[in-house]
């Protein structure tokens, strides 16, 4: 699997940016100024693709746009969940719009809630998508 951790930018311009000049700049600073790349993304850069290559431009914006990930197993079925974190319900209506953003509807894992993954997960997202889409029809008919 690749992870691509500036999908908005072309390789080109990514390329650009780590070939540009740093000067007496660290690589790590210089990252975080001309592309954004920091914390968890400059953590993976580091893990993954050693020293050496870090230095080598073409390697290194490659890497930023397609970063390989190997992919050993699964986790055990029972420790995958739904974490929580998410749209608090306080702030949906009874239609899953979002009070303070009319014409926003939220359903299935957009929501903060905590589920055993499996089928209550998916039946749970699957009525909180059919209850929204209700709701966006009686919201354009308003």
């Amino acid at each position: 699997m690749y992870l691509d951790l500036l999908p908005d930018l072309p390789v080109e311009r990514v390329l650009t940016e780590v070939s540009h000049p740093r000067g007496s700049r660290s690589l790590s600073s210089h990252l975080k100024s001309r592309l954004g790349i920091d914390g968890i993304k400059a953590a993976v850069l580091h893990e993954l693709l050693g020293k050496e290559d870090m230095h080598d431009a073409g390697k290194l914006a490659a890497a930023i746009k397609a970063l390989p990930l190997q992919l050993v197993a699964a986790r055990p079925i029972d420790e995958a969940i739904s974490s929580a974190g998410g749209v608090l319900f306080e702030v949906l209506n009874a239609d899953l719009m979002c009070e303070a953003l009319p014409g926003l509807f939220c359903a299935g894992e957009m929501l903060d809630w905590e589920a055993p993954t499996g089928g209550y997960l998916l039946t749970a997202c699957l009525a909180s998508g059919r209850r929204a889409a209700q709701g966006v029809l009686r919201y354009l008919r308003s």
